[in-house]
């Protein structure tokens, strides 16, 4: 019986971490200031194609747990049901936002006027027509959405260390690429 998670979901978990972090890291590189500068066009297109690539990456994760469930918890675990609910939760909100927040910002994009151009190669099509109004409040539902998604990735995170340095149990393991 498998005790860790298949080599695809492990591989999609850590990738759609990374970029995760990239893109906040490239949002936040991005100054207030109004206007635009050849180089805080490159750090939105980045920011973009990040986005973009969390989309991609969470449908393949997403498919994968299809194919492969997530394996059974080993015999050290002692969650409670409250535990196991809140996980399955967090988890199903956390996928749900790394699909809803890219798509968000995407319209974001095509409302405003910008283009998305993954990684500079493949022009996506606009989602909605250009609008000002709608472009002002997609942005503000794509910054709630992406600081909800960063909160429910700190609980994620801090549910795993607890696992790892107070439990003791193999909880983190499952999802780690050396785990066993």
């Amino acid at each position: 019986m498998r005790t860790t998670y298949h080599p695809f979901s492990i591989l999609w978990h850590w990738l759609i971490a990374a970029v995760l972090v990239l893109a906040f890291v490239l949002v936040l590189s991005v100054d207030d200031t109004p206007g635009f500068s050849p180089a805080k066009l490159q750090l939105m297109n980045w920011h973009k194609w990040a986005g973009i690539s969390v989309l991609v990456l969470t449908f393949l994760r997403i498919i994968t747990r299809l194919i492969y469930p997530a394996p059974a918890l080993a015999g050290d675990v002692q969650m409670p049901a409250w535990q196991k609910l809140a996980h399955r939760c967090t988890l199903f909100a956390m996928l749900a936002l790394c699909l809803a927040i890219p798509l968000v910002g995407w319209a974001m994009s095509s409302a405003k006027g910008f283009p998305v151009v993954w990684f500079g190669v493949i022009a996506l099509p606009d989602l909605v027509a250009k609008d000002k109004a709608l472009g002002h409040n997609l942005a503000e539902l794509h910054e709630v959405l992406a600081w909800s998604l960063a909160a429910l990735v700190g609980l994620h995170t801090a549910a795993a260390l607890k696992h790892r340095l107070i439990n003791k149990d193999s909880v983190l393991q499952r999802m780690l690429p050396w785990g066993k």
